[in-house]
């Protein structure tokens, strides 16, 4: 077990929604994350919304001409919450979230047992089989970013909103998906070891045999060094109360 001479020398990784929740709902997550120091991001959270196919619902027109779908939700605050709430608040979908599942996994049944209509996920949480099968159809891409398997004919949420106080809030909530897979430290790290920390990270995160061990497991890397991260969390603490009010009452739900 390896031993630490102080706290300043502690790597955490956390859920990314912390971020957004510490900045609009600064009375449920009691952290400053300017007070950290990032290493790295290895990857966003590519995330997309998908339905059923006994649906019928076949592509984002014809999701926005249904008179209802029907999610299913977990807890607020979660990004498949926010993502769902945004579908709701932003889209325009006649969507309704049915309350209690504990998780994706209890979700993921659900949909296979026809109980709701869709969700919002990970890219690569989704089974593999039900790509492949046409289980589901994805309707709506989350992230701009195209990977394998994935249907570029499908929409980025962020180039469907044409008011521009909308897409502000549409960024703000998305931001955990951008800053999906971070390594921080405290703030008052040495300047020497905390450069040091990010040389090896980005080393990492570009290394052959790391890059084909990701690939095996089908995970993702679109990697950020740890200076664009917290240039991106400063932005974050700017955003204007306007556009955190709105974003507040969405995340909320």
């Amino acid at each position: 077990m390896a031993l630490v001479n102080s706290l300043e020398d502690v790597v955490g990784t956390f859920s990314s929604s912390l971020l957004t929740e510490a900045i609009s709902m600064p009375e449920r997550v009691k952290i400053d994350f300017r007070n950290f120091a990032s290493i790295g991001n290895v990857s966003e959270d590519i995330r997309v919304c998908y339905t059923r196919s006994a649906l019928g619902v076949r592509g984002w027109s014809d999701l926005l001409a249904r008179e209802q779908v029907i999610f299913g939700a977990t807890a607020p605050g979660t990004s498949g919450n926010v993502d769902t709430a945004m579908l709701r608040n932003l889209f325009g979908v006649r969507l309704k979230q049915v309350q209690g599942y504990a998780g994706s996994a209890d979700k993921r049944l659900a949909l296979e047992k026809g109980e709701i209509d869709g969700d919002c996920g990970g890219w690569t949480s989704i089974p593999e089989d039900w790509v492949r099968s046409s289980k589901i159809n994805v309707v709506l891409r989350l992230s701009p970013m195209l990977v394998a398997g994935m249907d570029r004919d499908v929409p980025f949420g962020g180039d469907l909103l044409g008011n521009d106080h909308d897409r502000k809030v549409y960024d703000f909530l998305t931001a955990p998906e951008r800053l999906g897979r971070l390594f921080i430290m405290p703030g008052k790290v040495v300047p020497d070891r905390l450069a040091a920390l990010r040389t090896a990270f980005d080393a990492m995160v570009a290394d052959a045999a790391f890059l084909a061990e990701a690939q095996r497991s089908g995970l993702t890397v679109t990697p950020m060094t740890g200076s664009a991260v917290d240039r991106e969390i400063a932005e974050l603490y700017a955003t204007p109360a306007g556009i955190l009010a709105r974003a507040r009452s969405i995340a909320g739900e």
